[in-house]
């Protein structure tokens, strides 16, 4: 290697963070933790979301309506898009798909 030539430090073994310095690996790693924990939370309730849909669904059905609101599902639409933008719309449409499958 020529006096010229400088490398990064090499981030801490074992860790796939693509920091080049060992704080910025520790701060990267932490970070990934609260994802990740944040993400069960978010699947959790996801989850939960599904079992309350299903509970509506069938209490309509059961009253003789349909499976689906579509003014309801609008309403969510439009709080999703208002609260995240566009992207929350996409975010909004999984939820309802996950939650009451294809119309």
């Amino acid at each position: 290697m020529s006096p010229h030539t400088t490398t990064s430090p090499a981030p801490a073994p074992g860790t796939d963070t693509g920091a080049h310095t060992a704080e910025a690996a520790g701060i990267i790693q932490d970070a990934r933790q609260r994802i990740d924990d944040l993400d069960g939370r978010i699947i959790g309730l996801v989850q939960e979301r599904m079992a309350v849909s299903a509970v509506i669904q069938r209490e309509r059905l059961t009253s003789g309506g349909r499976r689906v609101n579509l003014s309801r599902e609008m309403e969510i639409l439009a709080h999703y898009r208002d609260q995240l933008g566009k992207p929350g719309t996409a975010l909004a449409m999984t939820l309802l798909e996950l939650s009451r499958g294809q119309i």
